[in-house]
């Protein structure tokens, strides 16, 4: 199965870039619910993921970083804790899934690293389902071929 059936489009996904000020962010996650966005560079890479716990962290070691003075800090100041991989556009099944086991999205990307969209670990469930539920033939050939 191509991974692009799962594609959130990047129109349709929620990010920021790295010039983004540390109160769009949280304006932005808070309003869209969101608990992790991901980054992207100037080139429109794919930079990382920013999770709420980085904020909570940049914050607590930064105490003169108020909500007020938000506004003065850039998204490149703020470290990203975690290392959430992305894949190219091309990968397989098996990829996708061993990614979203610890992942709650996997970044897409094309093969010079633009950031092209997400498939969401919630689809990812919903696919292997399905082919528990039908007997397992797409996975079984997926990952004998994969």
């Amino acid at each position: 199965m191509n991974i692009a059936f799962f594609l959130l489009p990047k129109q349709e996904v929620i990010w920021l870039t790295l010039d983004a000020t540390l109160r769009q962010t949280l304006e932005r996650m808070e309003h869209h619910r969101y608990t992790a966005v991901p980054i992207l560079d100037k080139t429109g890479g794919y930079a990382g993921t920013l999770t709420e716990g980085d904020l909570l962290w940049f914050m607590k070691n930064n105490p003169s970083v108020s909500f007020e003075h938000a506004n003065k800090v850039r998204l490149s100041d703020v470290q990203m804790r975690l290392n959430n991989q992305a894949v190219r556009i091309d990968a397989n099944m098996v990829d996708l899934v061993s990614l979203a086991k610890v992942q709650n999205f996997v970044p897409v990307v094309d093969d010079m690293n633009r950031f092209i969209g997400i498939v969401r670990r919630s689809d990812i469930i919903d696919y292997c389902e399905q082919m528990i539920v039908s007997g397992g033939t797409a996975i079984d050939t997926e990952m004998a071929t994969g």
